[in-house]
Parts: C-alpha cells; structure tokens; sequence
C-alpha cells in the first residue's frame, strides 16, 4: 500500500483498541470513550482528502483523536464553544507544539475567537509545561506532546516503563491542575 493511501476497513481491527485505551485514560468515562473513538473513526473518513502520509496513519487518527478529547472537555468545562487547541506535532520539521490542521480540519472553519483562544490555551500550556521538574517536563512532552513510544523513551532517558508511568502521572496532574488554576 502506498505511504499515502489510507485503509479504513482496517481501522478498527488495527487501532480501534489502542485509540480506545488512549482515550479512557483521558476521559475516564467507558461510554464517552467509545464515542470519541467512533467520532474519529467517522471524522478521518470525512478527512481522508486531507491525508498527505507524512504521518503514520496511527499517529494521524491519534491527532484527530486529541482533538475530540480537547473539544470533549472544552464542551464541558466553558461555554467557550469548540475552539480548536494546537496542541501536537507529528513532523519533526514542524515547530514544536504546533496542531496538523491541514490533515484533520477544515481551515475556513476557524473564528477569531477560535484563533485567540488557541494563542491563550498553548501559552498556557507552556507555562505550565515550564513549572514542572525537569525530568517531569521531558518525558511529559516527549509521551504526550510529541508521541514518542515509551520504548524509545525509556531507553533515551534510561528508566523504566513503570518508572516512566509514575512520572506521567505525576506529570499529567500537575498539569491538570495548573491549567485549572491558570487558564479555565
């Protein structure tokens, strides 16, 4: 198969427990994850035009998927709207920490406010970012930010990968909590 085609009827056998085991660490709610994983299997289809395989097509329904867990929250905890959030990049030649919208999104269905609570939301998110432990910070951005396989990390930064859970976890309410403080 060309490095460019993308192979739906094999979405769900391929990836559908990987995008799930994903999303309930996320969301924590059994149902809600099974319909942001439905909902990105249904938006790559619409998207499908827009794949241009300079991402895995895993780490392409990954990106789509991030974005429904963001706009799941967003729904839930503001009456903010759907803003879109610029949150991971799955090319290295890519500035860090920039969104793909041109392989999940329609870029005409973008609002100035949209735009401003982008710049608002990344700031926040580095800052926070910043205020971590070094250690925390690295792996944090190289796990959740950058996908970087837990393999690959533990072998970079010499850890183990229950070793590298707890700082993820450890990472991630820190996080959670700063964002709270600093942004919603």
């Amino acid at each position: 198969m060309p490095e460019h085609l993308l192979n739906p009827n094999k979405w769900i056998d391929l990836y559908a427990d990987y995008l799930f085991n994903y999303t309930i660490s996320r969301v924590n709610d059994r149902e809600m994850a099974q319909d942001l994983v439905q909902e990105t299997f249904l938006a790559g289809l619409k998207s499908m035009k827009n794949y241009k395989g300079e991402a895995s097509e895993r780490t392409w329904l990954i990106s789509i998927l991030k974005r429904k867990i963001i706009d799941h929250y967003r729904k839930i905890n503001s009456n903010k709207g759907k803003a879109e959030v610029r949150i991971t990049s799955n090319n290295e030649s890519e500035t860090e920490g920039d969104w793909l919208e041109e392989h999940v999104a329609d870029p005409f269905d973008k609002t100035a406010e949209d735009t401003m609570q982008n710049t608002e939301l990344g700031e926040a998110i580095l800052n926070c970012l910043s205020k971590l432990p070094e250690k925390q910070a690295i792996v944090f951005r190289m796990k959740t930010i950058e996908g970087v396989e837990t393999e690959d990390i533990c072998n970079e930064l010499n850890i183990t990968a229950s070793n590298l859970w707890v700082i993820i976890h450890r990472a991630r309410t820190a996080m959670a909590l700063c964002l709270k403080e600093n942004w919603f």
